[in-house]
């Protein structure tokens, strides 16, 4: 059982999550709390997988909670919804510890989809996010072009196919749909790719991708 806890403001919205997901029989919505900061009592008595917290402004106070969230409880896993586009505020999240976005053009089934990918210990984001990255690395220098062919090269043809779609903004179960393949199989060949390439987060993996011109975005 995939036990959640919601936050947001708006007691309506929270019941109207838990109607959203109450079909779904190994997930139990256990509370809502008004903020992040609200849910600490509940957290040190009560054992949450993931946390769905609904956002609906850029607010510097929400990055710290989720940084001192990550800091109490690192084995929780974070999933925000935020009901606006703002980019840097997004990339606060996501280095605060976030490890799951969907923005405000989400549904049911991609909801879903994001709590069990959390749970089983992989990284969800909406496709919303591939854009952010690019415009936020495609700068970025970190990486020099030798350590980056090197890197590379060592990707089998199907890691490389994935890694493209995957960077294109494609969702674990549209990849597998794609490639013929399983989900999970998405996943494994995910979780070698970051190994091989010594990456940590999917943001990484995305950066790196972008960096390489492994997508087909202009």
């Amino acid at each position: 059982m995939i036990k959640v806890a919601l936050v947001d403001q708006h007691p309506v919205v929270c019941d109207a999550m838990e109607s959203l997901l109450k079909d779904a029989d190994d997930i139990e919505i256990k509370c809502c709390n008004r903020s992040i900061a609200d849910l600490s009592e509940l957290l040190s008595k009560e054992l949450i997988h993931v946390v769905i917290a609904v956002f609906y402004s850029p607010d510097s106070h929400n990055v710290s909670d989720i940084k001192l969230l990550m800091q109490r409880y690192p084995k929780i896993k974070v999933l925000v919804l935020s009901m606006f586009r703002d980019e840097k505020f997004i990339l606060q999240i996501i280095k605060a510890g976030i490890k799951g976005h969907l923005g405000p053009d989400t549904n049911r089934s991609e909801i879903l989809e994001a709590i069990y990918t959390l749970r089983n210990g992989y990284e969800f984001y909406a496709k919303t996010i591939t854009n952010i990255l690019l415009n936020s690395y495609l700068t970025d220098q970190d990486i020099d072009k030798q350590e980056k062919e090197n890197r590379q090269k060592e990707l089998s043809a199907r890691e490389m196919e994935v890694l493209k779609l995957f960077a294109e903004g494609m969702s674990n179960r549209d990849i597998a749909f794609q490639l013929f393949i399983s989900v999970r199989t998405v996943e494994t060949h995910k979780n070698n790719i970051m190994k091989k390439i010594n990456l940590k987060t999917t943001v990484d993996l995305v950066k790196f991708a972008i960096k390489n011109n492994i997508t087909g975005l202009d």
